[in-house]
């Protein structure tokens, strides 16, 4: 559903986490000043980098960006191509599986033979048809083999990987291409015993899938050993990227080997997204733009963020450990605030001020203004670690069993809110956007007025506590900021005659000033963390657009007043 309906028709998607990226699994520097070689030669490989950034390697972060001039917060640095890129198996007829777009007034066409696959048109069917001629045929033998509907299509991993080897036959192995993929970093080195079933797993579902009869067949697309497979393997799950709509929801996964020499850190200082411009056409998306969200000065290295920076340390720590094989030494990582947003409370005796999370390490913990002692820690642990399980389990089902996932949600927000959790707190955080998503994704033309008041406040509980973890232009904030503007913009079923002092939210002509102003910051904050080239994506073109329209819807509504004064008779 487009940003534009959702006034109307009151439905809307919301991402959950923010943008998942995989690379190289590496870590920002450390406090000392790392030892930077200088840039390394190309080989003619990487030729969509800018010449503002360059690849060098250093003691601690390895093989990374640098930038070589200063970049402004909103700068796009480049935009690629990913080398490959599937839809989610869940996505697959819902999008375009060549533009990954949504389908046209006419509809999607679906591939007559495999009929799994869809595309916009015949233009993106031909774009797609040198490696779907391959893929077809596979999904069919897959289908038949199948031993239930749920198993008709295998996993995003296998048809991406699939895909790779197909370019890798069609490139063939001394192409640049092929050659970018080989650089990229692979870990089977030193890959633990907990990846060894996996990868194995993978291995056997790849040559099944391809319609080999053994692993040595697959000598044809350059893979001349067993190391050779677990070496393809070990890249793509360690340098993968989601991609996802313009409203940050996840579509599928791609590998791109450029922008995979991205190093991570909990505090990016730049983003990955899929602002999908219309200044390119349609045969060109989906399009990775790499974009700068805070000013970067010469010499500094160029870092985002693999994981969900919401996540407190161990979470983000543990992670990084398990799908990249690293300890993150980023800055936010050696040396987190005393007050960590992600793992903090209210005190308890009401001063304003805020406690860290007890753990079971360290379960004392005073008050930042009062130091007022935590007396109920036992409590606020207990509390954390089901709601911890109940957010775990609602990620495996919101799509599955929605009404489970939200029911989750519904009972578990409470409990934490009770135990003193502030906003930004985790789990209570991570719950708070999912039942948000729940909330807007529940609107129909019949919703009561408390209904959408309960929505508008959950929604801003949301964006408050992101609002004390991402920097100012985060995508990931502005998308919250349209999402909370949306909602004030609906339509009340029952605006209320008069505004009590402290309720929220205002109704009537108060709600549609804040509705504007919020779609004024998240104008803002789409602009950077979409990059302003492309008018903050096409979510920030819609907040345009909805601005132009409450000017409007306002300016009558003054004038309006105005003419109601008018026609009043004065009181004698």
């Amino acid at each position: 559903m487009s940003f534009s309906d959702l006034r109307a028709s009151r439905k809307t998607k919301s991402y959950v986490n923010g943008p998942s990226t995989k690379k190289e699994a590496r870590e920002v520097p450390s406090e000392q000043q790392p030892a930077v070689e200088s840039a390394l030669p190309s080989n003619g490989l990487y030729r969509d980098l800018p010449l503002s950034i360059e690849v060098r390697t250093c003691d601690i972060s390895g093989r990374g960006l640098w930038s070589k001039v200063n970049l402004a917060a909103g700068q796009v640095l480049f935009a690629v191509q990913p080398h490959v890129a599937v839809l989610s198996t869940e996505k697959m007829d819902g999008y375009c599986s060549a533009c990954f777009g949504l389908p046209p007034p006419s509809g999607l066409k679906r591939c007559t033979q495999c009929r799994s696959v869809w595309y916009c048109d015949s233009t993106c069917q031909t774009k797609d048809w040198s490696v779907h001629k391959h893929e077809c045929t596979s999904l069919q033998r897959w289908s038949k083999a199948a031993p239930s509907d749920d198993l008709s299509i295998p996993s995003d991993a296998i048809r991406c990987m699939g895909r790779i080897l197909w370019m890798r036959q069609k490139k063939r192995v001394d192409s640049v291409w092929t050659r970018e993929l080989d650089a990229m970093q692979s870990h089977r080195k030193n890959l633990p015993l907990s990846a060894s079933e996996m990868h194995t797993h993978l291995a056997h579902s790849l040559v099944q899938y391809l319609g080999l009869s053994s692993p040595d067949d697959l000598r044809q697309f350059g893979i001349n050993s067993s190391g050779d497979l677990v070496d393809l393997i070990s890249r793509f799950t360690t340098n993968t990227f989601t991609i996802t709509d313009a409203a940050l929801c996840p579509l599928g996964v791609s590998v791109s080997p450029a922008v995979a020499l991205i190093n991570h850190s909990c505090d990016p200082n730049a983003v990955i997204v899929f602002p999908r411009v219309s200044a390119h056409p349609q045969a060109d998306e989906p399009l990775m733009h790499v974009v700068v969200l805070r000013n970067i000065l010469p010499g500094e290295e160029i870092v985002t963020a693999y994981i969900d920076t919401t996540l407190p340390r161990s979470l983000r720590q543990g992670s990084l450990k398990e799908t990249y094989h690293f300890d993150c030494r980023c800055q936010l990582c050696r040396s987190p605030p005393d007050m960590d947003p992600r793992e903090s409370m209210w005190c308890t005796k009401a001063c304003g001020g805020m406690c860290p999370l007890p753990t079971e390490e360290n379960p004392l913990t005073r008050c930042n203004e009062c130091n007022s002692a935590v007396q109920s820690t036992d409590a606020v642990l207990d509390a954390v670690r089901v709601g911890q399980e109940a957010l775990d389990k609602a990620i495996v089902v919101q799509f599955k069993d929605p009404a489970k996932a939200r029911q989750l949600s519904t009972k578990l927000i409470p409990i934490l809110t009770s135990a003193g959790l502030t906003p930004s707190c985790h789990p209570l955080l991570g719950l708070t956007i999912l039942h948000k998503s729940f909330l807007i994704s529940s609107f129909s033309s019949s919703c009561t007025q408390e209904y959408l008041d309960n929505t508008v406040r959950v929604a801003t509980k949301a964006l408050t506590g992101l609002v004390s973890i991402h920097r100012e232009g985060h995508p990931v904030l502005g998308i919250a900021l349209a999402e909370l503007a949306k909602i004030l913009a609906v339509d009340e079923p029952s605006p209320r005659e008069t505004n009590e002092p402290g309720f929220y939210p205002p109704s009537g002509p108060p709600r549609l000033n804040l509705a504007y102003d919020t779609f004024i910051r998240a104008r803002n904050s789409l602009m950077i963390g979409f990059g302003r080239m492309n008018e903050g994506g096409e979510i920030g073109r819609h907040v345009r657009d909805a601005i132009v329209s409450l000017e409007k819807e306002i300016g009558v509504w003054k004038q309006g007043v105005r003419n109601v004064f008018q026609d009043t008779p004065k009181s004698k």
